[in-house]
């Protein structure tokens, strides 16, 4: 897998990958990294899953060694899942030619997937699924700090967070920005103190109402 991209404003994760049995392991380590980045590990398994349905079909049908895209989208309260290659061939349940294998892997698609389908490109088709998240108010804030936190991290660029030789951690990084706020409350003229207490009092407050 030749790695991948997060475009920050829009909680995207973009991931070019190889059609390999061994690409595809890949692709399901990164996505559940990339689920764990966003606050998501609830539904890491299941798009897990789902990753490895969309991604060996294009082994299987599309040839192994083909160039393909994952594409991860967390939109409020659905994930949405693409992987797009150069083939224009359709995947159906009632298509000729495919077999009991590929039946099965469709009816996962479609048990799991609360919507799924498939879009001809300019280069080939994308096919895409959707999972619930379950997000109430409690997952939009994790949404809202993971954003602001890859944003942060955007902005202070890779110099920034290296510290005695070793890259910070998203955990440090969340720090460094809760710092960054504290200072600019301060200089606000309103008491950093009091702004943390507020927020932890919001904290368990929604925590115990979930």
């Amino acid at each position: 897998m030749a790695g991948y991209e997060v475009t920050d404003s829009r909680l995207r994760c973009v991931m070019p990958f190889e059609a390999a049995p061994a690409e595809v392991r890949l692709l399901r380590r990164a996505t559940a990294k990339q689920l764990s980045r966003w606050g998501l590990p609830v539904v890491a398994d299941e798009a897990e899953l789902l990753v490895t349905e969309l991604a060996t079909n294009v082994v299987k049908h599309v040839g192994e060694g083909a160039s393909a895209t994952l594409i991860l989208e967390w939109r409020g309260e659905r994930l949405r899942l693409e992987v797009h290659d150069k083939s224009q061939a359709v995947p159906s349940l009632t298509a000729a030619g495919c077999n009991e294998e590929c039946g099965r892997g469709l009816h996962l698609l479609t048990a799991l997937a609360a919507d799924w389908g498939t879009v001809l490109t300019a280069t080939g088709k994308a096919v895409w699924c959707e999972i619930s998240t379950n997000a109430g108010r409690a997952c939009r804030r994790i949404e809202r700090a993971a954003e602001a936190l890859q944003n942060y991290q955007s902005v202070a660029g890779c110099a920034a967070l290296w510290r005695g030789g070793r890259e910070i951690g998203l955990a440090e990084s969340a720090v460094e920005l809760i710092a960054d706020l504290l200072h600019w409350t301060a200089a606000r003229g309103d008491d950093p103190d009091n702004i943390l207490d507020r927020a932890q009092m919001h904290f368990e407050a929604e925590t115990e109402a979930a």
